[in-house]
């Protein structure tokens, strides 16, 4: 996995397209900006998927996770999201939040498998007016001189 930046704006954008369909999709501006955030980060394999994470004041958030449907159910959201939380645990996050779909049986169960649990609800956090579970996980901090060497 690769990480992310500021560059790779456009090729995110264009992953994010071929995974989910109208308001929902991000263009490479907001890619570029969740990138610039404080805390923000994000990881990559080019062409297939990538997870957009923002860790700061010791929580992180999964901001976004895509996977094209043609590298779904090979491990790729899997290793993405175990990249992600060992690197925001480095980072000093000691919890996980993100939000799913109510309607996203597979990224629930993806999750679930990641030890993630529901915390909330959402109504109508979608543009098109379904709701999200909030889901949370605890994160085994990395002592900052194990994560220098990362």
């Amino acid at each position: 996995m690769k990480s992310c930046i500021h560059a790779d704006a456009p090729a995110l954008a264009a992953l994010h397209a071929g995974c989910f369909v109208g308001r929902e999709a991000w263009g490479a501006e907001a890619m570029a900006l969740m990138l610039r955030m404080p805390g923000g980060f994000g990881l990559w394999r080019p062409g297939a998927g990538f997870v957009l994470v923002r860790a700061i004041a010791g929580e992180a958030e999964i901001l976004t996770l895509a996977v094209l449907p043609e590298a779904r159910r090979q491990g790729l959201g899997q290793g993405l999201m175990a990249a992600a939380l060992a690197r925001a645990a480095a980072r000093g996050a000691a919890a996980m939040l993100l939000e799913v779909a109510t309607d996203n049986a597979p990224a629930q169960a993806l999750y679930a498998s990641l030890g993630f649990a529901k915390v909330g609800r959402r109504r109508r956090y979608y543009a098109d007016g379904r709701d999200a579970l909030v889901l949370r996980r605890e994160l085994a901090l990395i002592p900052p001189c194990a994560a220098a060497g990362r």
